[in-house]
């Protein structure tokens, strides 16, 4: 059996992958919500590949891949994704990537995934090592916001919008103190000082 460790926020997908490999050689060893319980898995159980979804809570699928490749783990990742910025892109192939599955994948082509990537071979459409190659030819911009998660995208959207952090919280179910810790991570990112920074740079890309 080749073990597997899982991350998905949701639960119904989680289910939904642990559904398709029953009956197959692939065996999940742990299924995990968050980027923080993906990467203790993966230490405990050191399975053969991780199957990450890349915009898990916290810590990202992809911030677990870096992490992996930062500690010299190579083993199999395989992202798993409804889409992927350009910045995601990049990063994914800068560091190692062995897979990636859409979400609107069907069965059969996560399954292909996993046995191409099981056996040394990598896993990804033709059409994304196209763009990777196309992207690999142009700069990246410092400061882009395809650097950032979804989520700090959204906040970044509505610190343009003149919300302030309480507004922010109650907009989308977190904590105020949340807030603030990923206001600290988005000027991190793009390389600005404060959110009046963040607001001109947010409005200067969506016109």
């Amino acid at each position: 059996m080749i073990s597997v460790v899982v991350a998905d926020a949701h639960a119904l997908i989680r289910a939904g992958i642990e559904a398709v490999l029953v009956g197959t050689r692939f065996r999940i060893v742990a299924a995990c919500a968050n980027g923080a319980e993906a990467l203790d898995a993966i230490e405990s159980h050191d399975p053969v590949i991780a199957l990450l979804c890349n915009e898990l809570p916290g810590m990202s699928g992809i911030e677990v891949l870096q992490t992996l490749r930062a500690a010299r783990d190579q083993r199999t990742v395989v992202m798993l994704a409804d889409t992927i910025t350009d910045h995601q892109l990049r990063v994914m192939m800068r560091v190692g990537i062995q897979g990636f599955v859409s979400k609107s994948s069907e069965a059969p082509e996560l399954l292909a995934a996993l046995e191409h990537t099981s056996s040394g071979q990598r896993a990804i459409p033709a059409a994304l090592l196209e763009r990777a190659r196309v992207l690999a030819q142009q700069p990246e911009a410092a400061n882009s916001l395809e650097q950032l998660t979804s989520r700090e995208q959204s906040i970044a959207g509505l610190v343009a919008q003149g919300l302030k952090n309480r507004d922010i919280a109650a907009q989308l179910g977190i904590g105020e103190g949340t807030v603030k810790v990923y206001l600290h991570t988005i000027y991190a990112k793009l390389g600005i000082a404060n959110r009046t920074a963040l607001a001109t740079l947010a409005i200067r890309m969506v016109t």
